[in-house]
């Protein structure tokens, strides 16, 4: 009978783990056309799970064509052949040392692979609606720009971004956020990823670096991945605890006071002054703001930023246009306090821009033309609706009796607490077997015995109205 390990399963579920151990096995050959695979019951006892975990894998197997079933006779191996093309037959072999590099096609279809899942109701995608995507006006600006300004384009432009995109971001900031910035403050970059690294180079290894728990787990990763010095600070009811930053000797904090991901709390005005009062007592503290998404409060006015009332330069700004625009369009900036413009331009001037100056003007003259501000205003009115939308089909069906909603009222996630016994991993299972992918709040703590549990966090910025009908009704049935 089939066997695996599920020693250091990472943060996949169990039935993730064991789905993604059989899809291998399959496309490297070891599970044939035709073969038949355990039974439920059977595997499960051999491999010490639940039946349930394997019935959820067998479900995802099925949906995504490697197996097939036939009532009362079992599961057996599809002919990938159909699902694959040859050349992608096997992309999970071994490096068996003919080739060093990191590039190599077999890594590369695995590294897509697992990021290839599909589900019908995806509530972790942060994808934008194509058709609500500006194209007619982004190519109207391309064409213009290729007809008129052929010359600048073909200039370098320097290693913060060309001024005429940070003008119109220092307009945007002021006239959005209320922040006065000189152009020169302004750093532009191909994503927040790449700004983080670069703030690492720019504020020292040597410095230890702190995020909120819970929190993105993509920014411990960049911090870990530089090998600098990463710690969790927990959080309360008003944000992170600035007694732990004591405790803990840190010297850069990253944060997101306007909406906290996951939890989606608020740092009140209170806790912030306490925060910059921390950051005031030692030359190396400073505190990154990160704004991910603070054009989507939809409810009342934007939250004033920190780096609004920092007086004593502790704060550096973070925002994209990835969230405004498009998850594809990986620009992003950061606002510098002044005293450090002047050390990012000794130490880091050697850097080129890294995005091409056909993005940076066309993105200039859609924020200079005010197509910016519509297309925000536009994008927030069709998100007020969507999450509407989705709180009706909660309130509307018996799935309202069994939870309750937090922080609806900004960004474009909010937390359904669920009023069960069922622990998180069977609730993801049994949602995953319906074609359901949600996560825990639990996932995000770097501590798990710290996590809260029942606490689902629902993106829904991608979802349409049969989606949310469908995972409704599922819910239903997962805690009926």
């Amino acid at each position: 009978m089939l066997t695996y390990s599920f020693a250091g399963t990472g943060s996949d579920s169990l039935y993730e783990h064991l789905y993604k151990c059989i899809r291998n096995d399959i496309l490297c050959g070891n599970l044939s056309m035709g073969e038949k695979l355990p039974s439920k019951r059977n595997f499960a006892k051999n491999l010490g799970i639940s039946t349930i975990t394997v019935e959820n894998a067998y479900a995802q197997l099925i949906a995504e064509g490697y197996i097939y079933s036939i009532p009362k006779k079992g599961y057996f191996v599809s002919d990938i052949h159909t699902i694959l093309p040859v050349e992608q037959m096997h992309p999970f072999e071994e490096d068996n040392g003919s080739s060093s590099s990191i590039d190599s096609p077999s890594m590369i279809q695995k590294a897509d692979m697992e990021e290839s899942l599909h589900f019908a109701v995806d509530f972790t995608s942060n994808q934008t609606d194509s058709e609500y995507f500006p194209f007619s006006i982004w190519s109207r600006l391309i064409r213009e720009l290729l007809s008129d300004s052929q010359q600048k384009l073909m200039i370098n432009p320097p290693c913060g971004g060309i001024l005429e995109l940070r003008e119109a971001i220092a307009r945007h900031l002021k006239d959005f956020h209320g922040l006065h910035v000189s152009p020169e403050q302004i750093i532009i970059g191909a994503g927040t990823e790449y700004l983080y690294g670069i703030l690492i180079q720019l504020l020292g290894f040597d410095k230890k670096y702190a995020i909120e728990d819970p929190g993105y787990h993509k920014i411990a990763k960049i911090y870990n991945s530089h090998n600098v010095d990463c710690d969790y600070i927990a959080m309360d009811d008003s944000g992170i605890r600035i007694s732990e930053l004591e405790e803990k000797n840190i010297d850069v904090i990253h944060i997101s006071p306007s909406h906290q991901f996951p939890t989606g709390i608020t740092m009140p005005i209170g806790r912030r002054y306490e925060l910059l009062g921390w950051a005031s007592k030692a030359p190396s503290r400073y505190i990154i703001e990160d704004d991910y998404d603070s054009e989507f409060r939809l409810t009342g006015q934007p939250i004033p930023t920190l780096q609004s009332i920092d007086v004593l330069e502790k704060v550096i700004y973070i925002n994209t246009f990835t969230k405004t625009l498009a998850s594809t369009v990986r620009i992003s900036y950061m606002v510098l306090p002044k005293h450090l413009v002047k050390a990012y331009y000794a130490k880091m001037q050697f850097y080129s821009c890294t995005v091409s100056n056909f993005e940076q003007y066309t993105l200039a003259a859609f924020i200079n033309k005010g197509h910016f501000e519509k297309h925000i205003n536009r994008l927030r009115i069709h998100y007020h609706d969507k999450r509407d939308m989705l709180l009706q089909c909660i309130k509307s069906s018996p799935l309202f009796n069994h939870v309750t909603i937090k922080g609806e009222d900004a960004g474009l996630h909010f937390l359904m607490k669920i009023d069960t016994e069922l622990t998180d991993e069977i609730i993801c299972q049994r949602a995953a077997a319906k074609g359901i992918r949600i996560m825990p709040l639990s996932k995000y703590y770097y501590h798990p015995e710290k996590a809260i549990q029942h606490i689902l966090v629902v993106n829904y910025s991608s979802l349409t109205q049969e989606q949310m009908t469908k995972a409704t009704q599922a819910f239903n049935e997962i805690l009926g």
